[in-house]
């Protein structure tokens, strides 16, 4: 699904008004710049994108600006294993889940009926609504030159 940049704009405006936020400039290029972000991606790789593009913005206003964004539901916080904050967007993304390699640090999404199934079977067994969840598989890609290859180049993919 194409997300549209002009609807989390206006989710955007919406939440940092009734937050009492200050709405800046270099919040939306903030947004902006998240949204055309195709992997998983820390704030320290979109900050030095920014940067890269000539953006004068500062690191603190790109942590401070993605804490509000997850915040409003645009993006989605992950920690896996406790490494560096990953980010993706949520707006107009269906659930998923992750299997993430140790190794190169690869995530690859999935999209599964039974685990939603099992999700809604065990809810209703503990009287439970659910909001949201996260599955999270950690184990090493099958081909190891693949995964070298990967970890060699900093490299991250996504596959759904």
């Amino acid at each position: 699904m194409i997300i549209n940049i002009t609807h989390a704009t206006e989710i955007f405006t919406d939440f940092l008004k009734k937050g009492s936020y200050r709405i800046t400039p270099e919040r939306f290029e903030v947004l902006e710049y998240a949204f055309k972000q195709t992997q998983h991606f820390s704030a320290d790789e979109l900050f030095l994108s920014m940067k890269n593009d000539g953006s004068n913005i500062s690191r603190a206003t790109v942590y401070n600006t993605l804490e509000l964004l997850v915040a409003c539901g645009l993006l989605s916080k992950h920690n896996f294993m406790g490494k560096e904050a990953r980010y993706e967007k949520s707006l107009g993304v269906s659930e998923h889940d992750h299997l993430i390699c140790l190794n190169c640090g690869k995530i690859i999404e999935f999209d599964n009926n039974e685990i939603l199934k099992l999700q809604e079977k065990i809810c209703e067994e503990y009287g439970f609504i659910p909001v949201n969840h996260s599955f999270n598989i950690y184990g090493y890609c099958k081909n190891p030159d693949k995964c070298k290859t990967n970890r060699e180049n900093g490299n991250e993919n996504n596959t759904r």
